[in-house]
C-alpha cells in the first residue's frame, strides 16, 4: 500500500512538476481552510462579506508561509526582501479576494445557489489565478 501511495505521488510530480504538484497539494489546503473558516463564520450567523472576509484573512496568512517556503522556496532572507515579498503576495490576493468577494454575493445573496457549491467553484477559479500570479509577480525566479 505504501508503494502504491507513493507510485500515486511520483507519478502526478512527474505529469506536472514538482512545483505545480506542492502547489495544487497547499492550494488545496488553503482552499480547505478558506472555506472551514467561512462555515464556521456562517455558523455563527456572520454576513457573506464578514465570513468571506475572515476566511480569506486566514487562508491567505497560510498560503504566504507554505508558498514561500514549500511551493516556490523563496530565497529572500533579508527582512526589506522578506516584507517586499509579503506586500506583494497579499496585494495580488487583493484581486482575487474582490473576485472572491463579489461572486460569492452574487451567486449566494442575489441569485440564491448553494453556498457550499458555490465556495467550492469560486475557489477553484481563485487558486488558478493566485498561482499565477504568484508564479508571475511575488516569487520570479532570479529576482529578490
Amino acid at each position: 500500500m505504501k508503494n502504491l501511495i507513493k507510485n500515486f505521488f511520483n507519478f502526478f510530480i512527474r505529469l506536472l512538476g514538482l512545483e505545480m504538484f506542492m502547489y495544487l497539494i497547499f492550494g488545496g489546503l488553503t482552499t480547505l481552510i478558506n472555506i472551514i473558516v467561512y462555515y464556521i463564520c456562517t455558523i455563527f450567523n456572520f454576513s457573506t462579506a464578514v465570513s468571506t472576509t475572515v476566511a480569506f484573512i486566514i487562508s491567505v496568512i497560510f498560503a504566504y508561509l507554505t508558498n514561500r517556503k514549500w511551493v516556490f522556496k523563496s530565497k529572500a532572507s533579508k527582512p526589506s526582501e522578506i516584507l517586499s515579498e509579503l506586500w506583494k503576495f497579499f496585494s495580488v490576493r487583493i484581486f482575487t479576494y474582490f473576485a472572491d468577494l463579489i461572486l460569492m454575493i452574487l451567486l449566494v445573496d442575489k441569485l440564491y445557489f448553494n453556498e457550499l457549491v458555490c465556495k467550492i467553484a469560486v475557489n477553484l477559479l481563485v487558486i488558478v489565478l493566485n498561482y499565477i500570479a504568484s508564479k508571475v509577480i511575488v516569487f520570479r525566479k532570479g529576482k529578490k
